[in-house]
């Protein structure tokens, strides 16, 4: 049987096949897949606050959370922003009211100073009409 059929002009034409080659398309899926694991770690953002454990509730979810955070080191943060002491208890009021929010979760690091920690929440308390929470990690078990 022979391969092909004579065509046009008495050349010898291929036998189609309806195959699809996906070895590039595979090739292509695993490279976006590792671009992907690798990516989404940087993308989460976030500070990074070793929160201590305790018997808490999980947070309800909120539209738009508000965060201040304080590393052992003693830096502060409003939600990614550093901010020192002093600019902290100047601007955190101007913040609130920016930001149009009457709830605040305080974020401290487990190695971080009990005065830092009392400052912060402090400043935070002086606010008027804000409540505020404490975030804790829940304790294994429970």
């Amino acid at each position: 049987m022979p391969l092909g059929r004579r065509g046009a002009g008495g050349r010898r034409d291929m036998e189609m096949r309806a195959e699809i080659n996906v070895t590039s398309l595979v090739d292509v899926a695993f490279t976006l897949l590792v671009i992907f694991i690798i990516t989404a770690p940087i993308l989460q953002g976030g500070v990074e606050v070793a929160v201590p454990r305790a018997d808490v509730q999980p947070l309800t979810a909120s539209d738009d959370p508000f965060f201040v955070s304080f590393q052992g080191d003693g830096t502060i943060f409003i939600g990614e922003t550093p901010v020192s002491v002093e600019d902290f208890a100047e601007s955190f009021p101007q913040l609130l009211r920016a930001a149009n929010t009457e709830f605040v979760y305080i974020r401290g690091d487990s190695t971080a100073s009990w005065g830092d920690a009392v400052r912060i929440i402090a400043t935070v308390a002086r606010a008027e009409g804000i409540r505020f929470g404490i975030v804790a990690e829940p304790e294994v078990g429970r």
